[in-house]
């Protein structure tokens, strides 16, 4: 039993003549039977295609087919013979010119440009399509235009020969001194350019130097903060043993008050206020209770170290270190500055939130716009509080001679001041801060006397 094949068999190719068989020398398009390399890989991307059935499939179907046909429509095929027909063109030339015959000179001069602009007009194109653009070659047809019409406007509408006409009439001698005025115009006109040059490269060179000056201030505090970082971490080596507790030799309270010395002296008020916090916070500037054979602080027995305000010693005494500092807009919250010397130091806009300004010597220091909220500056009660004194000894309990000095210092627009703070500063201010102690000083006795 034979099964028949549904499949119709493939029409065998007719023969065509051999005319049609023979390709032009300069073919633009590839012929429709040739099997070309990319022809063949279109055809089988058509075929993988078309097996898909899809509305989708089918639209890039006929984009594919568009696109390959006018891609090998642009392509120049130059077959061997038009190359041969090239070179015996040239030849033929050079033989004309050594045998002087001009007939076969003018006839091969002919055929290699004829020859030649065919094999390079493809390439041309290209390359005019690659280099300009459709708005470019627009814009120079249209150029040239316009000067064919300007050419053709004064040769053909007696422009040309009327501007002629106009020129002989002019007195050139006159135009002579009329030149000079406008070469004058023109040096004047350049040498206003050349002051507005100057100015645009002072401004540039502003420019340049404004981000330069930023770009060092960015840079001087990368480096104080590398400053402030050693210090930390030595000053901590230094005072802590390897259990983690305050050594108390004199010789390292000495060494750690001496960097704390001398990196006042080379950072800003920024710097400073760091310093402070971190010494405070540490307790190296409270005076702690002390073993007095031994000289080490004390436990309080509630996970710190012992005060001891009348006789403790401190790991690091600011001493006069910050007289005459500039501290202004600082943060120093809960810092114990107490019995340093602040004299004439400008703490103004600084934040003292909790501070210990106890013993501190704060004459002529401006606290302008400070925020003075719970600072303390004394201890014991309000009335016997008085400030500090060179001959005697404070007393904790009543306060005596526990205040801070703050004689002829500026409280101007303090922020947030109790009202014992304020009776405090009244009392012993003096007469010239009294007037600057915001609520005023009226009925608060003075008694410092002047």
């Amino acid at each position: 039993m034979t099964i028949e094949s549904n499949s119709s068999h493939p029409p065998k190719p007719e023969l065509k003549p051999e005319q049609d068989l023979q390709p032009d020398d300069f073919d633009n398009d590839a012929r429709e039977n040739g099997l070309t390399a990319e022809g063949l890989a279109a055809q089988q991307a058509l075929a993988a295609i078309s097996s898909l059935q899809s509305p989708q499939h089918t639209n890039a179907l006929k984009r594919s087919t568009s696109s390959f046909k006018e891609h090998s429509s642009n392509q120049l095929l130059v077959k061997p013979r038009a190359l041969i027909f090239t070179l015996l063109a040239i030849a033929l030339t050079f033989i004309a010119i050594f045998i002087n015959n001009s007939f076969l000179g003018i006839l091969g001069t002919i055929a290699t440009l004829v020859l030649s602009i065919a094999m390079l007009l493809p390439w041309l194109q290209d390359a005019i399509k690659e280099w300009f653009s459709p708005q470019d070659r627009t814009l120079l047809l249209a150029f040239m235009g316009l000067i064919v019409g300007i050419i053709g406007l004064f040769r053909f509408a007696g422009i040309g020969d009327s501007l002629l006409r106009w020129g002989k009439k002019i007195n050139w001698e006159a135009s002579g001194t009329l030149a000079e005025w406008f070469g004058a115009l023109g040096q004047i006109f350049i040498a206003v350019i050349a002051v507005y040059v100057a100015w645009r490269q002072y401004v540039i060179s502003k420019d340049l130097t404004i981000q330069q000056n930023l770009l060092t201030v960015q840079q001087n505090i990368i480096t104080q903060q590398q400053t402030i970082d050693s210090y930390f971490q030595g000053v901590s080596d230094l005072v802590l043993d390897e259990e983690g507790l305050l050594e108390d030799w004199p010789q390292e309270r000495a060494i750690a008050e001496g960097r704390t010395a001398a990196i006042f002296s080379s950072v800003d008020g920024s710097g400073k206020a760091k310093i402070l916090r971190f010494l405070s916070r540490s307790k190296l500037l409270t005076p702690l209770k002390r073993d007095r054979r031994l000289g080490r602080a004390i436990l309080d027995g509630i996970g710190g170290y012992a005060e001891d305000r009348l006789e403790g010693v401190r790991v690091i005494d600011l001493g006069v270190m910050l007289a005459g500092a500039d501290l202004s807009q600082t943060d120093l919250r809960w810092t114990d500055l107490s019995e340093a010397n602040l004299v004439r130091a400008n703490l103004s806009g600084c934040d003292l939130v909790k501070a210990n300004l106890s013993r501190t010597i704060l004459y002529d220091a401006n606290l302008s716009n400070a925020d003075l909220n719970a600072v303390r500056l004394f201890y014991g009660s309000l009335e016997k509080a008085s400030p500090r004194s060179r001959t005697k000894a404070p007393d904790y309990e009543t306060g005596e001679h526990t205040g801070a000095v703050v004689e002829n210092a500026d409280f101007t627009n303090v922020q947030r001041m109790s009202e014992s703070t304020r009776y405090y500063c009244c009392t012993w201010c003096g007469e010239k801060t009294r007037g600057t102690i915001p609520g005023g000083c009226e009925g608060i006795p003075n008694k410092l006397g002047r």
